[in-house]
């Protein structure tokens, strides 16, 4: 038999150790090397070569790629699995945020929540009357006593003159002070914007609290961001993703300066993860669906690098699109098929009963949603949808399912985001569209915005339907994680600890103890795709990423404990040791050299 005949009918990885092959650049042996390829098979050793994956088997089989210059790490039963990918985020504001005054996402009362502004307001020297203190990390469902209802008379009781706007972790509601809603125009006759809400009290004045499009008022107070602050912003949230393991991310609403930001970072050689962006597309301000399309693609050809290579690069190849805002109260902006439930009882005596609102209008109507998926498929761009209530989830699938009875439709690749509540008659259907549901998993926890901001407003039926990773799962979809940073602290580990249990952090308290409704986690090897194979595949990259085989780019991450074997609340204790991007280490710890965490 001749040599290329028999090289042809070797496995790849035998013939990537032969002995006439160049040295590695990067050497793993004696470890638990999960590759995430289609048996999800276990190996013991892994070595890189040029940015690629180049032998994956057993430790005798890597021998001969060990060369004089090969760094060769001995992983002693520690476990190397491939990267991380986060398939919803928002980097700029997750790495801004870690710039600013924050609440840092904690339950609190209304003189601890006053207490740590005045702190920020006491530190921030700055001599400009108007401009505006931004506090960021507000968890607004977490306000203590359970029902707390901020307005600006709160933020008014301030040692300050200062404009204040404070910004719910969740992205979609602010509260601002009296200073603030005169500067930002708000008066008794101003209409609510299309998406958006002003709440208002019961004689019609303002409160300060913004909903969703309405908060658009307030932001635009804010001096926008430098070039340097930007690049500070982008530098800081790659260091968080590094030390948790990321390797490639989807920015899931961009903009410009963003992605300038990045595009200067990765021509300075700093760009550490593969940067993937979405293009918000909004029609409110009277955009067609071809124009705000052709604003995607335009913004695509500024900055997208082209197809993936081992040096992480910036591609755009996705839409922003909203279609409701969060399920939770105090917001109820989530676009349900059944109205939110009200208490027409008392507080010690209850009575929930439907109310007269089942959340706003979607905010693309059906046609307009569907000439918009149309018009992206046709510029071969995929949409990325936001749909957190039932409604917008039926109503975003029923816009994929003409999407996909056209010749451009039957290519594009689907997300929906968050997917917090769907109708049991619509979980086949992801799996039927080919639509991948990207979840927060650390979601599925007791917590202040899952019991006391769902439970009651929802009732026990609808309640038990919450956040369904599993039953998505079962019902055949493609599950994909997404932090949804920094609506949530970046702890893909703790996330990930979620997903198996439905159940919060040891040290949340007694009236969080216990799981999520009674629905099961997901299987551990599942949780492990959905953040590795099934993220990249929404980015359209799952054949260079996403697993650990021969031929694919070197992204790769070493674990301090084995994700399968320590028990399930350990899983958020799991520390990266070593986090690798197309063969470049990007970040590694000191213990990696020790020897491994025994539980």
């Amino acid at each position: 038999m001749s040599r290329a005949l028999l090289c042809a009918l070797l496995p790849l990885a035998a013939v990537a150790a032969r002995a006439d092959a160049p040295a590695a650049d990067l050497v793993y042996r004696n470890g638990h090397v999960y590759t995430v390829d289609g048996q999800d098979s276990v190996q013991q050793a892994l070595a890189v070569r040029a940015g690629r994956i180049v032998y994956v088997g057993e430790n005798a089989g890597v021998k001969p790629l060990i060369g004089r210059r090969t760094r060769v790490i001995d992983l002693r039963g520690r476990m190397l699995m491939p990267g991380l990918v986060d398939a919803h985020m928002h980097p700029q504001s997750g790495g801004s945020r870690l710039l600013n005054c924050s609440l840092d996402y904690l339950p609190l009362t209304v003189p601890q929540f006053q207490a740590r502004i005045q702190a920020c307001l006491d530190r921030d020297k700055t001599t400009a009357p108007d401009r505006p203190l931004l506090v960021v990390n507000w968890f607004q469902q977490g306000m203590r006593p359970v029902g707390t209802v901020t307005t600006a008379a709160i933020l008014d009781a301030l040692r300050t003159a200062r404009p204040v706007i404070v910004r719910s972790s969740f992205g979609h509601s602010v509260q601002l002070n009296s200073r603030a809603i005169a500067l930002a125009g708000i008066r008794r006759d101003t209409p609510d914007p299309a998406g958006g809400r002003i709440m208002r009290d019961a004689g019609g004045a303002a409160t300060g609290l913004l909903e969703d499009a309405a908060q658009d008022l307030a932001m635009r107070l804010l001096p926008p961001l430098t070039g340097p602050e930007n690049l500070a912003a982008s530098k800081a949230a790659l260091a968080a993703m590094r030390r948790q393991g990321i390797t490639s991310f989807l920015d899931a609403w961009t903009d410009i300066e963003t992605m300038t930001a990045f595009a200067t970072l990765q021509r300075q050689g700093g760009l550490t993860a593969r940067a993937h962006f979405a293009v918000l597309v909004e029609l409110d301000k009277g955009a067609s669906p071809q124009g705000a399309v052709a604003e995607v693609v335009k913004q695509q050809a500024r900055f997208d690098q082209g197809p993936t290579r081992a040096a992480p690069s910036m591609q755009v190849r996705h839409a922003k699109l909203f279609m409701d805002g969060v399920i939770a109260a105090p917001a109820f902006t989530g676009a349900m098929l059944a109205p939110y439930l009200v208490n027409k009882g008392t507080a010690d005596q209850p009575d929930w009963q439907p109310g007269t609102s089942s959340g706003p209008s979607s905010y693309f109507p059906a046609p307009v949603l569907r000439a918009t998926l149309v018009e992206l498929a046709r510029a071969g761009i995929d949409p990325h949808i936001h749909a957190d209530g039932d409604r917008a989830v039926r109503e975003s699938l029923d816009a994929v399912a003409a999407l996909r009875a056209t010749e451009e439709g039957k290519r594009t690749r689907p997300a929906l985001a968050h997917a917090e509540i769907v109708d049991p008659g619509d979980y086949a259907r992801f799996a039927q569209l080919d639509v991948t549901p990207v979840l927060s998993f650390q979601w599925a926890k007791p917590a202040p915005d899952t019991v006391g901001a769902l439970a009651p407003y929802l009732g026990l039926a609808r309640y038990a339907t919450v956040q369904p990773q599993a039953l998505l799962l079962d019902a055949g979809a493609r599950v994909a994680y997404g932090s949804d940073w920094p609506v949530d602290p970046l702890d893909a580990w703790f996330a990930l600890k979620v997903a198996v249990t439905r159940t919060a952090a040891p040290g949340a308290g007694k009236e969080y103890a216990g799981r999520l409704t009674a629905q099961p986690g997901m299987p551990r090897a599942a949780v492990l795709r959905a953040a590795t194979m099934h993220a990249a595949w929404t980015l359209r990259q799952e054949a260079a990423t996403g697993s650990l085989e021969v031929g694919k780019l070197a992204d790769l991450i070493v674990l301090d404990r084995h994700f399968f074997t320590v028990p399930d609340e350990d899983i958020a204790s799991i520390r990266v040791l070593q986090t690798v991007v197309g063969g470049k280490v990007v970040y590694e710890a000191g213990e990696l050299n020790r020897k491994p965490f025994r539980p």
